[in-house]
């Protein structure tokens, strides 16, 4: 397990980056693990995320605890549950890298769908009710992805970006989904023996970061415009897809 500056530079950031993702801008967590598989494995970098990631939950969970959208969690937890149970039945058979590749193609893919020119205001306008079988599916996605590699935001904002919620409700509803889905993890990781004294140990060092990353993704919903943050979820979740598509295929 590596403790040298190599291990900070990527991990400092990190731990940031999620925290800010946490309070609001969902697309940029996609981030974190990638960034920490450059001085580390995957597996590692996940056991060291997963306790910051539920200090960050319980961050989030305080700050928006009144203004998720349960209509649609109510659709897309179901799914989540069943991903996370597969994912631990299955993880050790699944190469790292096919769901690099998988969470990658359906970032970019969905980003592309949505940017394509054709598309307009009026034809989402079916998209505002929840659709209970693709939000099963994309919450299956999501719970199966999250669990394999916190990477469970692009399926997840294949379903709910499009339903336009304004800044807080987006941000109370990620923050819920995740912080349910992250819980769920909890044994399953325990049970897969992934959390190691080692581990957690780093995990320790790193949670001073918590707090500075979540209350500046705080500050920033404040200050960002709907349209402009949307605009960035949007690119942060495209820019990640491309990061991962490149780690199987270029790098």
């Amino acid at each position: 397990m590596p403790t040298d500056l190599l291990f900070y530079l990527a991990a400092i950031p990190a731990v940031v980056l999620t925290g800010v993702s946490k309070s609001g801008f969902g697309g940029i967590a996609l981030l974190a693990v990638p960034l920490m598989s450059l001085v580390m494995s995957p597996v590692e970098a996940a056991a060291i995320m997963l306790p910051l990631l539920l200090l960050m939950d319980l961050f989030g969970v305080l700050a928006w605890r009144r203004q998720a959208n349960w209509r649609h969690l109510g659709v897309l937890l179901p799914g989540a549950a069943v991903g996370v149970l597969v994912g631990m039945f299955t993880a050790s058979y699944v190469a790292e890298d096919f769901i690099r590749l998988l969470v990658g193609v359906i970032a970019v893919g969905f980003c592309a769908y949505r940017w394509w020119p054709r598309r307009t205001q009026h034809a989402d306008a079916h998209l505002e009710k929840p659709p209970h079988p693709s939000g099963v599916f994309w919450g299956a996605v999501a719970g199966y992805t999250s669990y394999v590699a916190h990477a469970g935001s692009p399926p997840y904002h294949a379903y709910i970006l499009p339903k336009n919620l304004d800044k807080k409700t987006f941000a109370a509803t990620g923050v819920w989904f995740f912080a349910l889905v992250n819980l769920a993890k909890l044994p399953a990781y325990m049970y897969a023996g992934q959390l190691t004294s080692n581990s957690l140990y780093l995990s320790l060092i790193l949670a001073p970061l918590v707090p500075v990353g979540f209350w500046l993704g705080l500050w920033l919903n404040r200050v960002v415009p709907h349209a402009i943050f949307y605009r960035v979820i949007y690119a942060a979740v495209f820019l990640s897809g491309l990061k991962l598509i490149g780690d199987v295929l270029v790098w």
